[in-house]
């Protein structure tokens, strides 16, 4: 099950008129029981909405005053999530004779005609609050309050994320909450600009196009909408012409495979980051430490520490942290069987919350290679959303390789990696892959790879493998900083030998080269810029083609001045390479 909560709005979506009629009431309840939670999201106040819903029982939570007051109605228990607003701006609204005017518990609300004298007495107070229309109602609340800020306070009490979330709205207060819905539906009858960001939009008007969405929940998890969820994919590449690469969250299986250094970890650590990014909650299982250093991270476990599995789950119970579970401390030959205990308890916590939304396996030949025999029980009978990475296809389980939906080869050989996966699972490997962008000829082969590429062959689909450029992550992208920055380049230093030869300064790094050159005289400067060298050696041996790019407008505008080109490029190696003091990372 994905979807564990269902946040539903009250006029216009499950009431019509201030009514909730019983057909709808009783959908409310099937869904209960289903094993999801149901909470309304209402601009009403707290008094008001329970008086005309009796039913509120059906509800786990009611957030009320637009997210600022929430009450549990299996006891009572009330909360107040924001301070009211200021008394002195409460006697301005009445000395404004704002009419009606209605006082909640942290908010007010009149009707939306009052709006002039709203915006005046605010002025005349000089505060800071938010103006929120709701049909004919306009409602005064204060600065970070709305039905997201609410739900969140919700949602994290249960344990629960955004993610999991089905929202449904009509009106204006709603796009707060249903942006940040994994699923946002309007209702029939709702505002068009809440029907631009919803993924569904329900046949019927109000209560019934509730029940249409709570059937669809209970059938089949709204299933059927899941290719609407294309805001939600994430990117794993782009193709030769600049095209992004995606993948849908869920429902995947993915295997990296290539030799060793190839960049398997590198390309794990750039789809971690964007899935964080995104608020989706990851577990790295590391057995060789390689994700410590990845500040998104909260690492358990060291060389001396072995993380307990009670210490894992707790730690990702958490929606909003993410964790990296380090094996080092665990000998080779017990790594397959503390994986398979920890396995089990992340799998209770998925089947409880939905998460962790992407569990990441690195060296996964260590955690469930194929000669052992002691985990088959603990492995589902079939993954989800889990990502293996390993040199050797064949050192896992035919049963878990028949799990995968999309295999990514690493390296420079990616059709003898695609080859031994193939042979593995007795398929035919991919001959060729499609060329992206028109491009023929080599494109179409898996020859020549460059070092930032990749090759995918999703299994599912059927579709050819694709070829791509990776895209790295921070991690990576230091790494590589660091290396050009600081490091010897070898036989890729620049040398400056200006014309005839005269000179052979090696500038062994990028660094180097900034120094060198604020202190090269002119003729060899401008030997060297005149010819290009700068742009085409940060392109082919310093591999960064912005640099390459920003480098070549230099020059071209200023092939004649060494002052002003020199400062130039200075500035752009020292901005791009070098790591500012006050944040001990390299700029990028």
């Amino acid at each position: 099950m994905h979807y564990r909560a269902f946040v539903t709005d009250f006029d216009g979506t499950i009431a019509s008129y201030g009514k909730v009629d019983r057909e709808t009431i009783l959908a409310l309840y099937r869904l209960r029981q289903s094993g999801r939670r149901v909470i309304l999201a209402t601009g009403r106040f707290l008094d008001n909405v329970l008086s005309v819903c009796p039913e509120f029982g059906v509800f786990d939570y009611v957030l009320a005053e637009d997210g600022a007051v929430l009450y549990r109605p299996s006891d009572g228990e009330t909360t107040v999530l924001s301070d009211p607003l200021p008394k002195r701006l409460m006697d301005a609204l009445r000395d404004a004779k704002v009419e009606p005017l209605y006082e909640g518990s942290v908010i007010c609300s009149t009707v939306a005609s009052e709006k002039t004298k709203i915006l005046e007495a605010i002025q005349k107070v000089g505060l800071e609050v938010q103006i929120v229309f709701n049909g004919g109602s306009l409602m005064v609340v204060p600065v970070g309050v709305n039905k997201a800020s609410g739900l969140d306070y919700v949602l994290r009490k249960l344990g629960l994320s955004f993610h999991e979330v089905v929202g449904v709205g009509d009106a204006e207060n709603d796009h707060s909450f249903l942006q940040h819905c994994e699923c946002p539906v309007a209702v029939q009858n709702a505002i068009e600009s809440i029907k631009d960001i919803a993924v569904l939009v329900t046949n019927a008007p109000a209560g019934a196009g509730v029940q249409e969405v709570v059937a669809g929940l209970i059938k089949d998890d709204l299933s059927g909408i899941g290719k609407s969820l294309t805001r939600n994919s994430i990117l794993i590449g782009t193709l030769h012409d600049g095209a992004p690469f995606g993948m849908p969250v869920y429902g995947e299986n993915v295997l990296v495979i290539g030799p060793p250094g190839a960049g398997k970890s590198d390309f794990a650590s750039g789809f971690i980051e964007r899935l964080i990014r995104k608020d989706y909650q990851v577990c790295v299982i590391d057995p060789e430490g390689d994700y410590v250093s990845v500040r998104e991270l909260i690492t358990l476990g060291s060389t001396r520490h072995t993380p307990r599995v009670s210490e894992v789950v707790s730690l990702l119970e958490d929606p909003e942290i993410n964790g990296n579970v380090n094996l080092l401390g665990i000998p080779m030959s017990d790594r397959p069987e503390y994986f398979s205990q920890l396995f089990l308890a992340i799998q209770g916590l998925r089947t409880r919350t939905g998460r962790p939304h992407w569990i990441i396996l690195d060296e996964a030949h260590h955690l469930v290679p194929a000669a052992y025999r002691g985990n088959e029980l603990a492995l589902p009978r079939r993954f989800s959303e889990t990502m293996l990475l390993t040199v050797n296809p064949d050192q896992l389980s035919l049963a878990i390789l028949e799990m995968m939906d999309t295999v990514v080869a690493v390296g420079a050989s990616p059709e003898s990696s695609l080859a031994r996966f193939a042979s593995a699972v007795h398929k035919h490997p991919p001959k060729s892959i499609a060329g992206g962008g028109g491009e023929t000829g080599e494109s179409k082969t898996m020859r020549n790879i460059r070092p930032n590429e990749v090759v995918a062959w999703p299994l599912r689909s059927g579709s050819p493998a694709i070829r791509m450029k990776v895209i790295p992550g921070r991690l990576e992208r230091l790494r590589h900083l660091r290396k050009y920055a600081e490091g010897d380049l070898g036989s890729h230093s620049f040398y400056f030998r200006g014309p005839q030869g005269k000179q052979n300064l090696k500038a062994q790094n990028v660094l180097v080269f900034a120094q060198i050159a604020e202190g090269i005289d002119e003729e060899t400067w401008l030997f060297h810029l005149r010819r290009g060298d700068y742009s085409r050696w940060l392109k082919e041996h310093v591999k960064d083609e912005e640099a390459a790019k920003q480098m070549e407008k230099i020059e071209q505008e200023f092939e004649s001045s060494s002052e002003e080109s020199r400062q130039r490029a200075s500035r752009l190696i020292r901005s791009r390479f070098t790591a500012p003091e006050d944040r001990g990372i390299l700029a990028y």
